[in-house]
């Protein structure tokens, strides 16, 4: 680590006015150790990775990403395919990586674990869906991805309310999601690891877990999810029922999260995902807490896509 650039967003999570402050510490940190740091302020939804193109231009060798799993996202979109390094820096209301590499402290002190960190190449997921306007888009993605109903619940979080109320908004939208959605079914064609041929099934959600610790009591969420998978880790809810649904987001809350034939954890290569024939449903697709557009979907392993600093102590 000799040329860092600090990109932060400054109106991540639920304390945004002591941020410039934090961020100043963590600069002085890699001065301190002799490296040569600037830090940037995105602007505006989106600049963060347009930052991250210009700091690789410059000849950084590292970019810091500090703000929540968004900001996080936007620069991985910059990063993947280069040999530039990702660090993570948490600022944000959801910070699931940063508490999966064991970085869930103040800025400076995550900085200061950043130096002793190992830079390692790994693969990241690649979610190919519908926008908006009916074009195909493609993100890279760390954390997750989702179809279903929790891409709905995301897409209901109001940005403003989410800085104001942190958490409890994430608890009080997921409860009302869970007491008045309807839990349409679409299909899934899964690609195994073990089969060239896809197997199809019917369900109301789909989430491909990245990670083992997403902070707080989801310290082992899905087990068998881990950075360092050369396969999808999916979780298919071949279910509509809201007591299916809670009882597993009860056990995950418990680490206790397990396949049952209604809940199934199945290794894959690949899914797409599309709509039912006949279905008028509108399926929301999200990747690390992003709300990104809509079926079609395909999910699949960029194998070598980016480097991470990861402190030697984290169990990611």
């Amino acid at each position: 680590m000799r040329r860092v650039a600090l990109i932060y967003n400054p109106a991540s999570g639920q304390h945004s006015r002591g941020h410039r402050a934090a961020i100043d510490k963590a600069l002085a940190v890699l001065r301190e150790a002799g490296v040569e740091a600037e830090a940037l302020e995105t602007l505006a939804p989106g600049s963060a990775g347009i930052l991250a193109e210009e700091a690789v231009r410059r000849g950084c060798d590292t970019v810091i990403a500090c703000g929540g799993d968004g900001t996080v996202h936007e620069v991985l979109q910059s990063l993947a395919g280069t040999q530039v390094a990702l660090g993570v820096v948490p600022l944000g209301t959801a910070n699931a990586l940063a508490a999966n590499l064991g970085l869930q402290t103040s800025p400076a002190k995550a900085v200061r674990k950043l130096l002793t960190a190992l830079p390692v190449r790994l693969s990241v997921g690649k979610i190919v869906y519908q926008d908006a306007a009916g074009e195909t888009r493609s993100r890279y993605f760390t954390v997750a991805a989702g179809v279903g109903t929790d891409a709905l619940w995301i897409s209901r979080l109001d940005p403003a309310l989410k800085r104001r109320f942190g958490y409890f908004l994430y608890v009080v939208e997921a409860f009302h999601v869970w007491a008045t959605h309807t839990f349409p079914l679409f299909e899934a064609a899964f690609i195994e690891c073990a089969s060239a041929q896809p197997r199809v099934e019917e369900i109301s959600e789909l989430l491909v877990v990245r990670i083992r610790n997403f902070g707080g009591a989801l310290n082992n969420f899905i087990p068998g999810a881990t950075l360092h998978n050369q396969r999808l880790r999916l979780v298919a809810f071949k279910t509509r029922s809201r007591m299916r649904y809670f009882c597993f987001l009860i056990a995950a809350l418990f680490g206790r999260s397990r396949s049952t034939p209604e809940i199934e954890m199945i290794d894959a290569v690949s899914v797409e995902c599309r709509p039912r024939n006949g279905s008028s449903a509108r399926i929301f697709a999200e990747a690390d807490g992003e709300i990104l557009g809509h079926l079609p979907v395909r999910i699949e392993i960029v194998p070598d896509a980016v480097t991470l600093l990861i402190p030697p102590s984290a169990k990611p």
